[in-house]
């Protein structure tokens, strides 16, 4: 298995999932929603080809190498996860709280990853 790609596409998340934060947090400021044909639609379908080509890798690697504290189903949720925040971070009507939330969860369980893989 390609642990150098599975490492790859996990810091690419995780700096999406940074990324998605701090569109939020614009968003949210500035109080102007983001058109969803033209921003909202084309990042999602971009974001969910990488999480497409990574959960598989991720689950993989997860189920064979079994580390602690670390699950399958934990890697999927976080891809929901990840897919859910995508869309709401371009509305600044978003319950920041429920908001922070997710992006924690998700920020939690890549960083996980990442630490496990780097050994």
């Amino acid at each position: 298995m390609d642990n150098q790609k599975v490492y790859i596409l996990t810091l690419k998340l995780i700096q999406e999932n940074q990324f998605l934060l701090n569109t939020y947090m614009n968003v949210r400021e500035s109080g102007m929603a983001k058109d969803f044909f033209q921003d909202v639609r084309p990042y999602c379908d971009e974001l969910k080809a990488a999480i497409d080509e990574w959960l598989p890798l991720a689950v993989l690697w997860v189920e064979t190498n079994q580390p602690k504290h670390l699950f399958a189903i934990q890697l999927k949720n976080t891809a929901e996860n990840l897919q859910m925040v995508s869309v709401r971070a371009f509305y600044p009507e978003t319950s920041l709280k429920r908001f922070k939330s997710h992006i924690q969860s998700i920020d939690y369980v890549l960083n996980r990853l990442k630490d496990e893989l780097e050994g």
